[in-house]
């Protein structure tokens, strides 16, 4: 397995690129990353009965370290409910572990059926341009909370997200407004993303076929070249929100995770 410059040159490249979307959209970039990670370890010859899973895991540290930024920004404008969020996270947290520990059990190629058939939905969900409705339904009890955040964490760790795109929806449902559920979502993934990690470098420990620069299914070559790009270009993605239009930009969005849907499903085995 050879790390080449064209390697690194990506993993920077996947940053600006999710990091910019990240900003300007409010979209996590872990639909971007693992596709874009697995593409290029199947450039350097790693495994694939390893390298989904490195995608999978190294995502989710990438957003441990960029979620930050974002969560600071969206307290600062007061739209983050820190209360809320302190039982939901228990649940993210619980789930998300688990979460690594479901996606390590299954085959390669089942997780990017899995992974795959998220791409489309979520592709097929910014096309249509549908946005989900407020309802006066109560938020249930911290039982029912948690057990919602282990649910969204559950799924998130198997795709590799910060989990915004399943805990907006699940906050708007329940009355939220806008601003605050994306910023509180935002804040949801820290704790995805933590556990997660943790989960995935756990189950990989001791895997067989991981390349040199991994510990567990975290590949740290990849989790630096990101992370750096990343924070950079969340800043300049969020102030082109002012000025560029993001409607559209949803929907090219949404065509490019069709596209990764398809990938998924047909050219990585």
């Amino acid at each position: 397995m050879d790390l080449s410059l064209s390697a690194l040159a990506l993993y920077a490249a996947t940053g600006i690129f999710s990091g910019f979307l990240a900003g300007l959209l409010g979209i996590g970039g872990g639909m971007i990353i693992v596709p874009a990670l697995l593409w290029s370890f199947h450039l350097q010859g790693i495994s694939p009965e390893v390298s989904t899973h490195m995608a999978v895991g190294t995502s989710l540290a990438s957003i441990l370290l960029t979620s930050v930024s974002s969560v600071r920004t969206h307290h600062q404008h007061g739209n983050v409910d820190w209360p809320l969020m302190a039982k939901l996270s228990i649940g993210l947290m619980i789930g998300s572990w688990f979460g690594a520990q479901i996606a390590h059990a299954m085959p390669a190629r089942t997780l990017q059926i899995i992974i795959a058939t998220f791409a489309l939905w979520t592709g097929q969900h910014l096309l249509r341009g549908r946005k989900a409705q407020a309802q006066d339904k109560p938020f249930p009890g911290t039982a029912g909370t948690i057990a919602a955040g282990s649910v969204i964490g559950t799924a998130s760790a198997i795709f590799g997200i910060g989990g915004g795109s399943l805990t907006v929806p699940f906050l708007v449902h329940h009355g939220m407004r806008m601003q605050r559920a994306v910023g509180s979502a935002a804040a949801g993934g820290f704790p995805i993303a933590l556990a997660g990690s943790l989960g995935f470098l756990w189950a990989g420990w001791s895997e067989p076929g991981l390349p040199a620069g991994s510990t567990g299914f975290i590949y740290w070559p990849a989790l630096l070249g990101l992370s750096i790009t990343s924070l950079i270009f969340a800043s300049v993605g969020a102030h082109a929100a002012q000025r560029l239009p993001a409607a559209q930009l949803k929907r090219l969005f949404g065509i490019l995770l069709l596209a990764v849907g398809v990938q998924f499903l047909f050219g990585f085995h």
